[in-house]
């Protein structure tokens, strides 16, 4: 029977999510299952040494439990462990808040559900290959990053800063319990616009530069940059592409005045916005390897790499460098 290496977050999700651990391996050992390798964690930084160790010590299907931070950390894990990714079965067990990729595998979020699909799938070798993406600051002081979902700039950028932070764990908790998955994401959007607002008569616009496989694509003030690796769910509707098309999308959110910011916001969290795109200022960008943001300035600047925070200077350069399996329903 195979093994299975289970990268456990201990707090993220909603309170309820908090105690799926424990059931974790008497839930596999009922699907026949005995393999079972529980790595229970407590930062991010923890999960990703912990998946790197599992998979040097032989392991080839190593699970997330956690949010989105969770799941990029265990990615970054794999990578970091120089196994080839397309021996790699990396799964995503909901337990986190705006599991995007976790339902776009459908995954159940109740425990005993996900297990049973989990046994059923890594027993059929059912997986969807996804792109990886590596977003690097060539004159940052940061090293690079390895991610599957989103990313962003701008206000989008922003938002990390609110719902990331180690002391915002259990209000993420209790907020995903009252409000569901997205609820610590919007609420994390609500204080960046609130914010937005605040500094706006007195904040200096930023003109960007957005390039896509070296190649001028778009250039504006934008309140707002983000980018999907394809269909990330009703959630973020922003391609019907699969996250292994071998492209990915950028967007800026062209800054057409605060006044009109909370409705552009709106429009574009319903996903509305790509109805009328030049009513609200939204221009579309493909790249296929690689995207790059310039602003027109020299300071530091916030970016969000999957849900998590990263200082940029000057530039910030995104791309595509490979695939990964994910186990899917």
């Amino acid at each position: 029977m195979k093994r299975i290496d289970v990268i456990a977050t201990t707090i993220s999700g909603s309170i309820a999510d908090w105690k799926k651990i424990e059931r974790i391996v008497p839930l596999f050992a009922e699907q026949g299952y005995r393999d079972i390798r529980l790595h229970e964690v407590d930062s991010h930084s923890a999960a990703r040494e912990a998946a790197c160790a599992a998979l040097k010590d032989g392991g080839r299907i190593p699970i997330s439990a956690g949010g989105s931070g969770t799941f990029r950390a265990v990615l970054e894990g794999c990578i970091e462990s120089g196994v080839e990714p397309a021996g790699i079965r990396l799964g995503f067990l909901r337990k986190g808040s705006a599991d995007l990729i976790g339902k776009v595998l459908d995954m159940p979020d109740e425990i005993e559900s996900a297990i049973r699909v989990f046994a059923e799938s890594i027993t059929a070798d059912r997986y969807l290959p996804a792109d990886i993406l590596r977003a690097s600051s060539p004159a940052g002081d940061e090293g690079a990053r390895h991610f599957i979902g989103y990313g962003g700039a701008e206000l989008f950028g922003r938002i990390p800063y609110y719902t990331e932070n180690r002391y915002t764990k259990y209000y993420k908790g209790i907020l995903s319990q009252f409000f569901g998955d997205l609820g610590p994401f919007m609420t994390g959007t609500a204080l960046a616009l609130i914010e937005r607002l605040v500094k706006a008569p007195a904040r200096r616009k930023t003109r960007w530069r957005i390039l896509a496989d070296g190649q001028s694509a778009a250039e504006d003030a934008f309140q707002a940059i983000m980018l999907v690796n394809g269909y990330l769910g009703p959630d973020l509707p922003y391609s019907k592409e699969p996250l292994g098309s071998g492209e990915f999308y950028c967007y800026g959110l062209r800054n057409i005045g605060a006044s009109k910011l909370i409705s552009q916001i709106k429009h574009a969290r319903d996903g509305s916005i790509m109805d009328d795109p030049d009513r609200w200022g939204l221009v579309p960008v493909v790249a296929k390897s690689r995207l790059e943001l310039i602003p027109d300035h020299d300071k530091p600047f916030s970016v969000n790499v999957d849900g998590g925070t990263f200082v940029a200077r000057k530039s910030m350069l995104f791309e595509r460098i490979g695939q990964i399996p994910l186990i899917k329903k």
